[in-house]
């Protein structure tokens, strides 16, 4: 596994942030700081766990949580569709939190929005969420696969939600909604969403503007991708890691 640093495909200047890194066989992904991978010679991007209507659902249980979480999905993907020029967005399971989020506020918001990328072809990988919360309306035209989803007959790229390993394959899968704690000179720390790249499988941060991070532990060899100030970042050895 490397890292290009190269900026090859038009549609990316270095001034986006995004960090390229190159599969085996020379597959070239774009690391996107809107939390987004771009797979340039598919015309495809990547987003996972969005969680539409978490927000809807904590406030009907009573909590007191923020509004406007989903103009803020919304608005981000606007910028991963822009910066890209993408013909395909796939959603890397949970597009929906829970049934109990799935109301027609939530399809008000959702439906004019895609019409306006009504040329973009638009797939969910389902994942746990999305069995228990059930299936967005026809409205949405967003097709509906089970993982493991090659996207591209021929290419070596799955899609899915659960981070898996498939011989042969490298794995795009979401789920964990991994992040790193980076620590400073005078010991402050702040913990980044990020990549995790390992093996045979990349697992993205959480899209959603309510869905947080996890602390769980990632292989010792896995090379973090820290989302920072609007850059995607690369550290490839465990110092300044927790």
């Amino acid at each position: 596994m490397t890292a290009d640093p190269s900026f090859a495909h038009p549609t990316i200047a270095p001034s986006s942030g995004a960090h390229a890194i190159t599969l085996p066989g020379d597959t070239t992904l774009w690391l996107l700081p809107q939390r987004a991978v771009w797979w340039p010679a598919a015309r495809m991007a990547f987003v996972a766990d969005v969680h539409f209507g978490k927000a809807a659902t904590f406030r009907r249980a009573g909590q007191p949580v923020p509004h406007g979480t989903t103009t803020d999905n919304l608005v981000r993907l606007d910028e991963v569709l822009a910066l890209t020029g993408a013909d395909h967005l796939v959603f890397l399971g949970d597009f929906l939190h829970a049934r109990s989020g799935a109301a027609p506020a939530l399809w008000q918001q959702l439906a004019p929005w895609r019409q306006g990328h009504a040329g973009v072809a638009m797939t969910l990988v389902r994942g746990n969420h999305d069995l228990h919360a059930g299936d967005p309306p026809a409205l949405l035209n967003i097709a509906l696969v089970d993982e493991p989803w090659q996207p591209m007959l021929g290419a070596e790229l799955l899609a899915c939600h659960h981070p898996q390993t498939v011989p042969g394959s490298t794995v795009l899968a979401g789920h964990w909604h991994p992040t790193v704690t980076l620590r400073g000179l005078a010991r402050d720390t702040l913990r980044a969403p990020c990549f995790a790249w390992h093996a045979g499988l990349l697992v993205l941060p959480s899209f959603g503007a309510f869905t947080g991070g996890s602390t769980q532990p990632l292989p010792p060899d896995t090379h973090r991708f820290p989302v920072v100030a609007g850059q995607v970042r690369a550290l490839f050895s465990p110092a300044g890691l927790r």
